[in-house]
């Protein structure tokens, strides 16, 4: 068949044509022919609202009807654009316009300030995002890569209810191609949010049955050197009626690059009653199971003496000491004891490894390591029935533990100097499947919401302690972690972030993307008003002004949009009112696509300092514009605790010595990399300097890939 195809087209007289052709059926061969195969579809685009109209723009119509297709301005005219077309050129109204960014075409991004709350003293602040996400995620490629520890996103499940947007239409189960889509559309995204994880960083990604399995393979093929694990979380046990079985899960699958992060907890998520009890604080100091033998570590075959009152004083010679070099078999007791040395102080005995079957075994630890713990009261002897003495140690998880203050000695036994330890949970792996009340989405993901926003409206959220759960299990332990969510929804992750922080005194921070979509109904709804995408009541209605943004400052401040206390209290972990709010600072901005014919660093640095800021760690005030000296001239610099920009490297030494000792990062405008070179010398060491081009267009273009 290949060959037929070949000659086919060897037949066609048009020469490009027939490139064409020949370069299309390669492609197709090079596509997989098993696991995942999926169309990648065309490039998606995003329509911008408020982006000016001029010649070059893309258009299309501000009513958005699914059919319409982006036309090319080529002339704007006394209000009028007129439009490429087939059929010849067509002059329309720029007020029945709107811009649109296809993905693939460079755009030049900045972020407009729409507002903060500050309420966190000086931790670093949480970024929500009003955006196209995919262009969020590589506008974050500049200020985040390398840098987020852990992404969490509940992306659209696909249910086929018109609940996402592809290219501007509404996908529905009518929709032959919707799987397909739903895919491409996963992949892009995915694809770009990768890079911004640490080595170590961990992608969450929830989902129903509607895609769980097309997921499940995605993201193995995306990304194979990843250790990838799937949890099964009942969120509704009264089950969704349906025509078959009830359904009860959702599903999370954790991603783990580099050494997975995984960190006990007190809880396991599935077993009966919550917290674990604590059931092996000692653990026999004899090996038992595999490399048990004397020859598997003849290192760790020695004596330990024991006092008549259960004290642990000393360690003998190894086997390896007292035989050298030579082979260890396995042997009675009977046969080893002409080789040991018997124990002649009154009051005293030696233990050795003596398995159950009276052959000899090894120890868990060396003897240095032996004698050390015993010194700190982590080695106990205990007395057998059958004589002599059972020795135990405290394991490594638990030592960290009563290290770190979380479990308390109540001292230590002054006839055997072992620590006496107060009763405390266990610490387990969580586990794949997740069985809580707590993470019910009816009673703590919609009834919560409502009750901060004072009245519904957003459908389905995620219960808030269920993410609080997935976020734990990873970043649970580090207290300034960085969390993304580029589908932020309600504002869940970012919630559940600031509670995190509230129950351990933690920094942690958050970046949340959203875009302003209305749901379909409402789109109906709003045109029907005679309202147009881009009218101040259409965008209102979009789920950032209407849902993301005043959960969030409700969740901060304690207070409902209308100004009154929330009613009702925090639940489970850190029991609370939610009126008390949480101590946080958050920032709110706008992403834009600014005019690349019109703009230069200096003239968009408004737009591009929050872009600074965030990349400096979000910390302080964000430094918007220069200032002006005492004869009226513009600042050479903008100085705060966290970072600083010089615009004119010739006045390196004044800016130098007015560099807050707390500073992070420098970024230096400057097109010659000499003078670049020069001024990075001088700065202290620690400092993360960052070259910004004159020409803002070679600093920030983004989103200049292909269409894949």
């Amino acid at each position: 068949m290949a060959d037929e195809l070949d000659a086919l087209v060897g037949r066609i007289d048009d020469g490009a044509l027939r490139q064409e052709l020949t370069a299309q059926i390669s492609r197709l061969r090079q596509r997989r022919q098993f696991g995942l195969v999926f169309e990648e579809h065309l490039p998606e685009r995003v329509v911008l609202p408020h982006h000016a109209i001029r010649r070059g723009t893309k258009v299309v119509s501000r009513d958005g009807g699914p059919e319409d297709e982006p036309r090319v301005v080529v002339k704007v005219s006394k209000g009028k654009a007129r439009l490429a077309g087939v059929d010849g050129d067509e002059s329309v109204d720029i007020a029945d316009l709107v811009a649109v960014a296809e993905f693939g075409e460079p755009i030049y991004p900045g972020l407009k300030r729409l507002g903060s709350i500050a309420r966190g003293g000086d931790k670093p602040a949480h970024v929500i995002i009003k955006g196209e996400n995919y262009h969020a995620l590589e506008a974050l490629q500049f200020t985040h890569a390398g840098k987020v520890d852990c992404i969490y996103i509940d992306p659209p499940y696909n249910t086929g209810a018109r609940d996402w947007k592809y290219n501007n239409d509404y996908v529905d189960h009518a929709d032959g191609w919707r799987h397909s889509k739903w895919l491409a559309f996963m992949r892009r995204r995915l694809l770009e949010a990768q890079p911004l994880l640490t080595e170590n960083g961990v992608l969450i990604v929830t989902i129903d049955e509607h895609e769980v399995h097309h997921l499940g393979m995605l993201l193995r093929q995306l990304f194979p050197a990843a250790r990838v694990q799937m949890v099964t979380v009942v969120i509704n046990p009264a089950g969704v009626a349906q025509d078959t079985l009830a359904r009860v899960e959702e599903y999370a699958f954790y991603c783990f690059f580099g050494k997975p992060q995984v960190q006990l907890a007190t809880d396991d998520l599935l077993s009966d009653g919550g917290t674990l009890k604590n059931t092996r604080t000692w653990h026999g100091l004899m090996r038992t199971g595999t490399n048990a033998l004397p020859s598997d570590g003849p290192t760790l075959v020695y004596p330990i003496r024991v006092s008549s009152e259960g004290r642990v004083l000393s360690a003998g010679r190894t086997l390896r000491e007292r035989i050298g070099a030579g082979e260890v078999a396995e042997a009675t007791m009977d046969e080893w004891l002409p080789a040991m040395d018997a124990c002649e102080v009154p009051g005293e005995t030696d233990c050795w490894p003596i398995r159950s079957n009276g052959t000899l075994g090894n120890w868990r630890m060396s003897p240095g390591t032996l004698l050390e713990l015993a010194q700190l009261g982590f080695v106990r002897a205990r007395p057998k029935s059958s004589g002599g003495w059972a020795l135990s140690y405290v394991a490594t998880g638990i030592r960290k533990r009563v290290e770190s203050g979380k479990i308390k000695a109540r001292g230590r036994d002054e006839r055997t100097g072992e620590l006496i330890l107060d009763d405390f949970p266990a610490e387990v792996r969580p586990r794949t499947v997740w069985k809580r009340a707590s993470h019910h989405a009816g009673w703590h993901g919609s009834s919560l919401l409502n009750q901060l926003l004072g009245e519904r409206r957003f459908d389905f959220p995620k219960s808030l302690y269920l993410v609080e759960d997935s976020l734990r299990i990873v970043v649970g332990d580090n207290r300034e972690a960085l969390v993304l969510d580029f589908f932020g929804g309600s504002g869940t992750t970012a919630h559940a972030v600031a509670r995190l922080n509230r129950q351990d005194g933690g920094s942690r921070r958050s970046i949340v993307v959203t875009n302003n979509e209305v749901s379909d109904n409402e789109a109906k709804q709003l045109r029907a008003d005679g309202l147009q995408r881009g009218d101040t009541g259409w965008e209102a209605a979009g789920i950032f002004e209407s849902v993301t943004r005043p959960r969030l400052e409700s969740a901060v401040t304690g207070l409902t949009p209308a100004g009154v206390p929330v009613e009702g209290d925090y639940r489970f972990t850190d029991e609370s009112p939610i009126s008390e709010g949480l101590e946080e600072n958050l920032e709110f901005v706008e992403l834009e696509y600014l005019d690349a014919e019109s703009v230069s660093l200096d003239r968009a640095f408004e737009a591009i300092a929050p872009l600074l800021w965030m990349r400096a760690g979000s910390n302080g005030p964000v430094l918007t514009g220069r200032s002006h000296d005492e004869s009226g001239r513009r600042m050479p610099y903008v100085l705060s605790d966290s970072y600083a920009v010089l615009f004119n490297p010739d006045r390196w030494r004044s800016f130098v010595d007015k560099l807050a000792p707390t500073v992070t990062h420098v970024f230096v405008v400057t097109d010659s990399s000499s003078e670049f070179a020069n001024v990075s010398a001088e700065l202290p060491p620690g400092i993360e300097i960052v070259r910004l081009y004159e020409n803002y267009l070679s600093t920030f273009a983004i989103n200049a890939g292909t269409s894949s």
